[in-house]
């Protein structure tokens, strides 16, 4: 026998939070249950994520700038607490998950006060700091990758790989075989610097393209996502080089165009990872040096390691270096096909499944034993699994 539950999700407002956490909502809604959104105003803005769901916006103080902005912090804080205990007043969930950035924190400090069951989901490599803050108070931890930086030894018994949720129109691809490719055919490049662009790859990528061999180069058919204020500069770059260019600050159609894509160059966010992984689709990868912890570094080590993708230090990244890298996947025989198989293998499709399954069980006490966690005893500890 099944039963409807009402579920809270909390998330950041940047993709690399907001993606997942709405594969999950997709997820439990398909079982029957009820799900509400906490969230900041930039997550409310995201197009096309949690339509027709219950949303609510929360202050969330961030924790930075020294005395004076951690006591604002600590405000902000304790007011997006009260709020989200006033929505549990009326809403009742059975557990509330946070999918890191800083609104989640009140929403899970108020479950933690009335009693809730709580999980939160790491989308990256390393655990985030708001994860970090309440690992030990949760209930259930699920991560994205076999091997966590920062995650504490004590959380092991709790912590759970369950992959990094995508939007069905992703999943979709999976079924899919690899666009078909030969030597003389149109070679079709996605370039996507995030939801937020990246100026490095508009001033790199169209230069290391222009390096190409001249065959090449008449082949190539580029989507490239840029910022506003890079786009004229790489429109007027590409017309240069002769290379066709569809270029835009903001991709909707980016499920079809990853289905189209022969390699991928990215920034390495997690939700840009599961989603390579889950199409099988292989990428040139630069992490953002300045994200925290580094994490997009550690994200890339998986898929870099089993063949399905090459990084590149940003500080190494350069128009000579890419040509390099790019020949070596697209003109050695098999080269590419290789890599896009090597990453369809890294690929977690049932993460939103498994997911809900471990939510679903913190409101069926007993229910979630059979779902594995990290084993205690295991050689090299979160590596393994029992």
């Amino acid at each position: 026998m099944s039963f409807s539950h009402h579920f809270v999700l909390a998330a950041g407002g940047t993709g690399g939070h907001m993606i997942p956490a709405h594969a999950l909502a997709a997820e439990l809604t398909a079982r029957g249950h009820r799900v509400a959104l906490v969230t900041d105003e930039r997550g409310a803005k995201i197009p096309g994520l949690f339509d027709g769901v219950q949303t609510h916006i929360l202050p969330a103080g961030r924790i930075a700038g020294g005395p004076i902005g951690w006591l604002k912090a600590a405000r902000a804080i304790m007011e997006g607490r009260d709020m989200a205990r006033r929505l549990y007043e009326t809403f009742a969930p059975a557990a509330v998950i946070g999918f890191g950035g800083y609104p989640a924190f009140p929403a899970l400090l108020a479950a933690r006060k009335d009693g809730i069951a709580t999980a939160v989901h790491e989308q990256n490599a390393v655990l985030g700091r708001v994860n970090r803050l309440v690992a030990r108070k949760v209930d259930a931890i699920a991560t994205a990758y076999p091997d966590i930086e920062r995650l504490p030894a004590s959380c092991l018994d709790k912590t759970h790989l369950v992959g990094n949720p995508v939007r069905a129109e992703v999943l979709a691809l999976r079924a899919q075989p690899f666009p078909e490719l030969d030597g003389e055919g149109i070679f079709r490049l996605l370039v996507t610097g995030g939801s937020q662009g990246a100026t490095v790859l508009s001033d790199v990528v169209p230069e290391g393209l222009g390096l190409l061999p001249l065959s090449f180069r008449r082949r190539l058919q580029v989507t490239q996502q840029c910022r506003a204020e890079d786009i004229e500069q790489v429109r007027a770059r590409y017309a240069e080089l002769s290379i066709p260019a569809d270029l835009a600050t903001y991709l909707p159609d980016l499920p079809q165009r990853l289905g189209w894509a022969h390699l991928v160059i990215a920034r390495a966010g997690a939700s840009t990872i599961a989603e390579l992984t889950a199409a099988g689709r292989p990428a040139i990868l630069i992490p953002l040096p300045s994200a925290t912890d580094d994490h997009q570094t550690a994200n890339v080590r998986e898929m870099v390691s089993a063949g399905g993708a090459r990084a590149i230090a940003q500080k190494h990244f350069t128009a000579v270096e890419l040509a390099k890298q790019m020949q070596k996947l697209a003109l050695e025989p098999g080269a590419l096909e290789n890599a896009a198989r090597r990453a369809w293998g890294c690929g977690r499709p049932d993460a939103a499944r498994d997911l809900a399954d471990l939510v679903e069980s913190l409101a069926m006490p007993g229910a979630g034993d059979a779902i594995p966690a990290y084993a205690d005893d295991a050689p090299g500890g979160q590596e393994a699994f029992a």
